[in-house]
């Protein structure tokens, strides 16, 4: 049973070329590693090296090294075993067990067994958890793209030139660029974004000194710079490129957003802003950077209020 197994499981190298070199990967697994893999076991709860993981990356198949979930997903459920709500599109494939108690999730690639998809738990918004055993993962650490310690976050509130002039008075920031981010065309232009519902958000991109500023101080600069109630754009700008949302890369910055969301609608405020995953940043043309500097004006439809004490 195994060996067939094995041959079902290698069906997609098959089709790939990978044949030989995928077969070769589970010869290599260790016991544990098979038993769970390709016998659909499941390793001990609070043993696996994933469980606490809060780096930011991309955690991919044992077996093909498909790419699965980020980070940006990952939340702690206390079940013992890494928790995502979500996985990165096309990648996980949903296989309801014979008795029809669970649903069993494999890499839709190789279909390498993950572990179990439960939803109803009411744990993040999205309603969703992805069970998942550290043995069937691989994580691939991302790699800091600004160097000498300088760290990268991602706003979205209406017009980019407007969130731009404002995050880069903040002391510690060092550039802020407009762009695009969140939607399915690669390298989109601004009149794609504007007529081809590309589905991305005019975003900045906020290149920061984390010694001098934190990511934290960012974001409620974030939330007094826009209106976040404002569901259908910002101020006159209206349409779905200018809905308000941050894109996270980690954990850490997912709760902090959470937790300041939590305090404004503490106070009243009915927040429409979304936490997002980070996906590919695309800068925006070149007459769109520090536009509002170079115009020497200010913006129409951004200004300060305080909301947070």
């Amino acid at each position: 049973m195994k060996q067939i197994w094995i041959v079902v499981l290698l069906w997609g190298s098959l089709l790939a070329g990978d044949l030989s070199l995928w077969k070769s990967k589970i010869e290599k697994l260790s016991s544990l590693e098979k038993y769970v893999i390709v016998d659909k076991g499941t390793e001990r709860p609070f043993s696996g090296v994933y469980g606490n993981t809060k780096e930011p990356g991309v955690y991919r198949c044992k077996v093909c090294d498909a790419p699965l979930y980020r980070s940006g997903d990952k939340f702690d459920s206390h079940c013992g075993w890494p928790s995502f709500d979500d996985a990165i599109p096309g990648a996980v494939k949903e296989i309801p067990d014979k008795d029809g108690m669970r649903i069993e999730i494999v890499c839709a690639r190789c279909g390498a067994h993950l572990g179990h998809v439960f939803r109803g738990e009411g744990l993040t918004p999205k309603n969703t958890r992805h069970c998942v055993n550290s043995v069937s993962l691989t994580f691939e650490k991302k790699k800091e793209a600004v160097e000498n310690g300088l760290k990268k976050a991602y706003f979205a509130g209406g017009c980019f030139w407007g969130v731009e002039y404002y995050l880069e008075k903040i002391d510690g920031v060092k550039e802020v660029i407009s762009g695009f981010m969140g939607g399915k065309m690669k390298d989109p232009t601004y009149k794609d974004v504007v007529y081809k519902n590309t589905g991305h958000l005019e975003t900045v991109e906020v290149i920061y000194d984390p010694s001098k500023v934190s990511y934290e101080t960012l974001a409620k600069t974030f939330f007094e710079i826009h209106d976040p109630t404002q569901k259908d754009g910002q101020g006159p700008d209206i349409g779905s490129q200018y809905l308000s949302a941050v894109f996270v890369s980690t954990l850490q910055e997912r709760r902090t957003v959470e937790r300041l969301i939590g305090q404004l609608e503490k106070k009243g405020y009915r927040v429409a802003t979304k936490i997002l995953p980070v996906k590919p940043f695309y800068k925006a043309e070149t007459y769109h950077q520090d536009y509002y500097r170079r115009k020497g004006s200010k913006p129409y439809c951004h200004g300060y209020v305080k909301r947070f004490e």
